[in-house]
């Protein structure tokens, strides 16, 4: 088994953002919201490449993209065109993205809910859905994956998994293709969101802290049919620390990874035939994968390929 650890969306050594907002009321009311809503795209578009960049150097080979990359673009009767606006960055960011065959993906917000009993949610998530589609494809990602929660729990968990493959199977087939599931720390557990993603012949991402955050039973025997949903593709786990052992703060993410967790959870699955792509979600992204990184050279004797990349013997 070979391991590549990823961050999401930021990095906290470069303290820069490619997810700067622009304010829908102040889009509607500004007489150069033209100019300025592509002053910020050009700048987080900007910004994404130095991070691109850091990530390159210091052979990071997993990372998601922040949703709010292009803000607005997913409100009612957009008027701008996002998706060829930006051309020349879009091909800079792929050229990087291919020769260096980094793992881009999504996760869009709590708002992305495919399952939702309301209509206007549910047009908002297809909105949505397109605008992560049309990114990816803006910059020549082969591999697309957009990451999503189950979602709703209204009316009991069988009508609301039922109502997810219902809609999932309304939308564009290209986007069917791109979507993923992952467990969720309340309501829809690992054997739920399992069956679910067998049954839709999508790919599961196990996150392990919603696991443990609600579970009540040992993950271990289902790891290997987890991984097997993504066939020929590299399975993605994500893996979290509580934020505190109060109740009120579990399912929050800490700004660290608790390495003492995370090694019992790779000498569990070590042994299974499978490379894959871990996510760190902490609040300090990539400080937070490099001090794992140190810990795991201090406390194993896991062989390291590079900066993220190791085996553990």
């Amino acid at each position: 088994m070979k391991i590549r650890l990823g961050y999401a969306c930021l990095s906290t050594t470069l303290q820069i953002t490619s997810s700067t907002p622009y304010p829908l009321s102040k889009f509607m009311t500004d007489t150069d919201a033209y100019c300025k809503w592509t002053g910020i795209v050009h700048s987080n578009l900007k910004h994404l490449e130095e991070i691109l960049k850091y990530n390159i150097k210091n052979n990071i080979h997993v990372f998601r993209l922040s949703s709010n990359l292009i803000p607005l673009a997913t409100i009612e009767d957009f008027p701008f065109n996002y998706t060829t606006d930006f051309y020349p960055l879009y091909q800079r960011i792929h050229k990087m993205i291919e020769e260096n065959k980094m793992r881009i993906s999504f996760h869009p917000d709590q708002y992305t809910v495919l399952n939702s009993t309301r209509k206007e949610v549910l047009i908002s998530t297809k909105k949505s859905l397109e605008y992560h589609y049309n990114l990816l494809d803006m910059l020549h990602v082969q591999d697309k994956l957009i990451l999503l929660h189950i979602g709703s729990s209204a009316f009991g968990k069988k009508q609301a998994i039922t109502r997810f493959a219902n809609q999932f199977y309304t939308l564009d087939e290209k986007i069917r293709k791109s979507i993923a599931i992952e467990n969720d720390d309340k309501v829809f557990n690992v054997l739920d969101t399992l069956l679910l993603s067998q049954q839709l012949n999508i790919p599961m991402v196990l996150d392990y802290h919603h696991h443990i955050c609600n579970g009540g039973f040992s993950v271990f025997p289902y790891v290997e049919d987890i991984f097997k949903t993504w066939k020929e593709k590299i399975p993605k786990v994500h893996i979290s620390s509580p934020k505190s052992k109060l109740k009120k703060e579990f399912r929050s993410h800490h700004d660290y990874i608790d390495s003492d967790t995370f090694i019992s959870f790779i000498e569990q699955i070590k042994h299974l035939p499978y490379d894959i792509d871990i996510m760190i979600e902490a609040k300090a992204k990539d400080e937070a994968l490099f001090r794992l990184v140190r810990e795991l050279k201090y406390k194993t004797n896991y062989q390291f390929l590079d900066e993220t990349t190791f085996i553990p013997k």
